[in-house]
């Protein structure tokens, strides 16, 4: 049975409208998600070595995740999916906004992807156990993000990687991911809330309260000559991997 309590209190009905507003065009990449758009392959090189580590795959295959099942948590329109879909794996997609989901399906269709797609809270769709669980620049958004957290944990399978991503709470995020990004139109208006950032050491105690060890987190920074990058500076995103502890 679902626990109707978690179910209720991780989406906030704000932060589902905020970005089920913006499904129309969310696979533009010069639309209202261009950011990501330009976030999506660093992403994606993370969680590419990542998965090679942690199951010791070929690094040069092209589909590491065959035979594996892969749970995207907060998936907007699967631009993260898709990827994984391509990379072999069996892939659900979970948003709060149906509307993301709509479009999510609709470009997957298009694109021969076969990724099954629900909208709703995770603690109520009856869910199993996922061999990889991803979950990026998501739990800022929630309401709780320890039942967020417990929720994750029980998809992922024994043996299983887990990778999440937000935004750090520094002056740096607050000044570039928060005042600049809006001023300049680099991200819609309302779309981060600096007070809900999440430091690494704060989620690493979160993951460890939900049986979780977080590995080393890595940074996603800027700078004009590499543009957005993994880096070891850890001020404005960062990403990571959580297993079973």
């Amino acid at each position: 049975m679902p626990d109707a309590t978690v179910a209720n209190a991780t989406i906030r009905p704000e932060e589902a409208a905020h970005f089920a507003a913006l499904a129309k065009d969310w696979w533009d990449p010069k639309g209202s998600s261009a950011m990501l758009h330009k976030l999506n392959p660093v992403r994606l090189g993370f969680v590419r070595e990542a998965i090679d580590q942690h199951w010791g795959g070929d690094v040069t295959g092209v589909r590491p995740l065959a035979g594996k099942a892969a749970l995207d948590v907060g998936c907007g329109a699967g631009l993260l999916c898709e990827p994984l879909a391509r990379l072999g794996a069996e892939v659900t997609g979970v948003d709060a906004a149906p509307a993301n989901v709509e479009a999510a399906a609709l470009h997957a269709e298009g694109a021969g992807l076969d990724i099954r797609y629900m909208a709703g809270e995770l603690a109520s769709l009856g869910l199993g156990e996922f061999d990889l669980v991803t979950c990026l620049e998501v739990i800022e958004h929630v309401a709780d993000k320890p039942a967020l957290l417990a929720g994750l944990a029980r998809h992922l399978a024994p043996g299983g990687l887990m990778v999440l991503s937000t935004p750090n709470r520094t002056p740096q995020s607050r000044l570039l991911l928060v005042g600049a990004a809006e001023a300049l139109g680099a991200v819609p208006k309302g779309t981060h809330h600096w007070d809900d950032f999440v430091t690494p050491d704060e989620l690493r105690e979160l993951l460890a309260e939900a049986g979780l060890a977080m590995g080393e987190p890595r940074g996603i920074a800027f700078s004009p000559l590499k543009g957005l990058h993994l880096s070891s500076d850890l001020s404005l995103n960062y990403i990571v991997t959580a297993r079973r502890a």
